[in-house]
């Protein structure tokens, strides 16, 4: 059965490690704020000014003036920061982020992701993805492994306008875990219940399978 938004989340939340400061973009990104695991202490920063975000807030308990990049209600935690977002992103390119979760539209076999326009529709802007994949130290993917028509989202090469090239190193999408490396795709993990044959049918990248691949584990 292929992961909802918020399993794919939740696995991605096994990726932070302690001390990390970690860049959550928007979308199915910012639902990881939910699930750091217990014991990890990491710090979330939002490039519009935020450093230490907590869980998004509970319904009744929202502060309109309390928000991420993505305008979505935010909360704080302990020894929170505010500044302006020129200092936000000068902490970006100096290259103070360790990992960065983004959303995307389409991810290349060799790394590349393009998640900020479709030809012929109207955009504000590629907004901060361009600084976070030109700095980030490490970038994870959260995305839907195709798209609403049934195609493969994970492609020899991006067909749509780049936002980085040769920056994803790990992609998290509702069917598998899969590292980017110079032979493609390597699947590590499927979603309950999914086999490799229907991963590998779904991929149009090159896919490599090595030995038996293990389902994803969550807690109930």
């Amino acid at each position: 059965m292929a992961l909802t938004k918020e399993q794919i989340a939740q696995r991605i939340a096994k990726e932070l490690k302690d001390g990390f400061y970690v860049n959550l973009g928007i979308g199915i990104p910012t639902l990881v704020a939910n699930y750091i695991p217990k014991g990890i202490n990491v710090v979330l920063q939002s490039e519009n000014g935020l450093l230490g975000m907590g869980p998004f807030p509970f319904e009744g308990e929202e502060d309109p003036d309390l928000i991420n990049a993505g305008k979505q209600t935010i909360t704080t935690v302990p020894g929170s920061a505010f500044f302006d977002s020129a200092m936000s992103f000068g902490m970006i390119r100096a290259g103070k982020v360790d990992l960065t979760v983004l959303g995307a539209m389409e991810v290349s076999e060799q790394g590349d992701i393009a998640n900020w326009k479709i030809p012929g529709k109207m955009v504000k802007g590629m907004g901060g993805a361009m600084d976070l994949v030109a700095s980030a130290k490490n970038i994870i993917v959260a995305m839907m492994h195709t798209n609403p028509k049934g195609e493969s989202k994970l492609l020899p090469g991006c067909m749509l306008p780049l936002t980085g090239v040769n920056c994803v190193k790990k992609v998290v999408s509702d069917l598998a875990v899969l590292d980017i490396t110079p032979q493609g795709f390597k699947l590590l993990e499927r979603a309950p219940g999914i086999s490799v044959e229907e991963i590998r049918s779904k991929t149009a990248g090159r896919l490599l399978v090595e030995g038996e691949i293990p389902e994803m584990k969550f807690e109930v």
